[in-house]
């Protein structure tokens, strides 16, 4: 059976950040079945097309595609938003005694529906995650995505040196345990397999080398790690790889550098960095909620996207201070002021859904309302609260009255969420 949404619905025919405001389509309804969206169009079109279909009016509320979270670490969920620590600090002082945790399947089913419930609820229907070293973390939020129907990227991280003695491999181990994952869940539903060196300063050479091998022999996975994060970190890796001519070339040197490669942050690259980047298509991922909680720096998006760059969106949990998409299109609209070159709530929107998408070579699936989509979608109310109400009825355009909700917006503005062309 079929169902008819009806609302204020939101796509993308071009990026806006080519094509301004006018790359995004307004229409009336929209219509799901079998998990994919099979008709976008004016209410009553579609109503005669199909008689059939249960109707769910949505009145003023924008309909959308679901958030896509292009970088998270779900095995951090518990220790968000703690206090004051910049880079290396908050891997020791938190997230390395979390992740610590996982060795135990049950604790990482816990927090793996947790993490679920809560990024739900917040309008985000798909999440590209960092697991931990133990294969029983990336079992967890594997199984319970799958139980969801969600389309979801995970990976074992992988971590041989500058470590806990508990939150260490090998390369031969990362390789293998990562390989025996691979081939368990990559491409069974809407589950596909990240390869995930945690960041240079954590591999030693063989095991980048390993990872690199497992890349090679597998291209259609995509491969996640950090990049140029802080300033002290790019020196720490200055240090323990002194022949590379930058951080990239960490990465590069070991066939980790590449068209869906991941590269999180990003935030201080040198020239060549940059060209290197855009000429291999390699994705970089913006986490703005995370780079200002931790004072790691100002992304450039203005110049990036000017230069051509693959660019997502994300939370980054939880170095990032929040599960809400909304909350980070706000922060990358601040970190946008900062720099000179504030973003269009258009252009925040698509990094948010189709952009996302994009960086991690699924747009032709998610994050877009047309025919032939997967059906994850978000509901969104403009008028969630007084404040947000007030500012938008103000408003002369789509965007002026969708701007308040960017940038004040909550779990309250979810007015429902759709996966796979399921409410819930």
């Amino acid at each position: 059976m079929s169902d008819l949404l009806l609302g204020r619905v939101l796509s993308f025919t071009a990026d806006p950040f080519e094509a301004g405001e006018g790359a995004a389509r307004l229409d009336e309804a929209v219509v799901l079945e079998a998990g994919r969206i099979v008709a976008v169009g004016g209410a009553e079109a579609l109503r005669r097309a199909h008689p059939g279909a249960r109707v769910t009016d949505y009145g003023a509320c924008v309909i959308s595609a679901g958030f896509v979270d292009a970088h998270v670490h779900y095995p951090q969920t518990a220790i968000i938003a703690s206090w004051g620590k910049r880079l290396i600090d908050w891997l020791n002082s938190y997230t390395f005694p979390e992740e610590m945790r996982f060795a135990d399947p049950a604790y990482a089913e816990a927090v793996a529906a947790r993490y679920l419930d809560l990024t739900r609820a917040h309008g985000t229907t798909s999440v590209c995650s960092y697991a931990t070293i133990h294969p029983a973390s990336v079992e967890a939020l594997m199984a319970e995505a799958q139980a969801r129907g969600q389309r979801i990227w995970t990976g074992k991280t992988c971590m041989d040196r500058n470590a806990p003695e508990g939150l260490r491999d090998t390369a031969q181990s990362a390789y293998d345990d990562s390989a025996a994952l691979l081939a368990k869940w990559h491409g069974v539903g809407r589950l596909s397999y990240v390869i995930t060196p945690r960041f240079s300063p954590t591999s030693t050479p063989a095991q980048l080398e390993a990872m690199g091998a497992l890349w090679a022999a597998n291209p259609s996975c995509l491969m996640q790690t950090h990049l140029s994060e802080q300033v002290d970190e790019i020196a720490w890796v200055k240090g323990l790889f002194p022949q590379a001519r930058d951080y990239l070339d960490t990465y590069e040197a070991f066939g980790l550098l590449g068209k869906g490669g991941l590269y999180g942050h990003a935030i201080h690259l040198e020239p060549r960095e940059k060209d290197r980047l855009r000429e291999v298509d390699g994705s970089l991922i913006h986490c703005p909620t995370s780079n200002t909680f931790i004072g790691s720096g100002l992304f450039d998006m203005g110049g990036l996207k000017a230069a051509g760059h693959r660019i997502g969106l994300a939370t980054d949990t939880g170095g990032g201070s929040s599960f809400s998409m909304l909350r980070t299109m706000a922060a990358a609209y601040e970190v946008g002021q900062l720099r000179g070159r504030p973003l269009h709530p258009a252009e925040l929107w698509w990094l948010a859904t189709q952009g996302s998408a994009r960086s991690l070579h699924a747009d032709h699936l998610i994050g877009n309302i047309a025919p032939g989509m997967e059906a994850d979608l978000v509901v969104v109310d403009l008028a969630s609260t007084p404040a947000i109400a007030q500012a938008s009825a103000r408003a002369e355009t789509l965007w002026q009255a969708l701007f308040p909700t960017i940038m004040m917006g909550d779990d309250r503005a979810i007015r429902a969420v759709w996966i796979g062309g399921t409410p819930g």
